[in-house]
């Protein structure tokens, strides 16, 4: 007997075609215009491996969604550090960090709270972080944004807007300097070729010879 995987099934009629993907914790999702359970089932039959091998390979991703009940750890410039939580008496959440471990001093338990406080962290990181490097970038290739701009994201890691404005992904704090670096000259040389084309790729490879192996690394990381 197949049981079928747990998911999530979300109808909308302007789709033409059945979509499968994961979120972030590996739950899989299902996009549709409207079609019977029975069409559903038997997809999920048919793509089982796929979509075993898919979530496996999701779940090793590195920086992952955090579970704050557990020994949690959090990835920061390509390292991990452990996270601890310390109650205190004190009526205030705070979360330091000492070169080598996270401390997350709390009064009530609040996860959505706790969240909140790494976000702000890799926030302000990114905030001192990227812009020199931009403004190092910027000047050996050339090419100048109009603006920078910060924000957590699910999808992208970067991207520049037709105004040639970089935007950039706050989580990419968990990323190795290396990757970073690159994420930097990647969306810089968008300002020159608004596409992926050769012509993209030769310029990102004059400037980071070895970009290949950052595009691969990263693929390891997980928004």
């Amino acid at each position: 007997m197949n049981l079928l995987p747990r998911y999530t099934h979300i109808v909308n009629p302007k789709l033409k075609h059945t979509y499968l993907s994961f979120d972030n914790e590996g739950n899989l999702v299902i996009k549709s215009p409207k079609t019977s359970q029975h069409y559903i089932e038997q997809l999920l039959l048919k793509k089982s491996d796929w979509i075993n091998r898919s979530r496996e390979k999701l779940l090793q991703k590195k920086g992952k969604a955090l579970d704050f009940s557990q020994q949690a750890q959090l990835y920061y410039q390509g390292q991990t550090y452990p996270l601890r939580l310390i109650e205190q008496t004190k009526k205030r959440t705070t979360l330091i960090f000492d070169q080598e471990v996270f401390l997350l001093y709390y009064h009530h338990y609040d996860e959505v709270l706790f969240q909140k406080h790494v976000d702000n962290f890799y926030k302000e990181e990114v905030k001192q972080f990227v812009p020199l490097l931009v403004e190092k970038w910027s000047r050996q290739m050339d090419l100048t944004p109009t603006n920078i701009r910060f924000q957590k994201t699910k999808r992208q890691w970067g991207s520049c807007s037709g105004k040639n404005v970089l935007s950039f992904n706050t989580m990419m704090m968990k990323l190795p300097q290396d990757v970073i670096q690159y994420i930097v000259v990647h969306e810089l040389a968008h300002i020159q070729h608004k596409h992926h084309q050769k012509s993209f790729w030769k310029l990102v490879e004059k400037h980071i010879p070895d970009y290949k192996q950052h595009v691969t690394e990263l693929k390891k990381y997980t928004t």
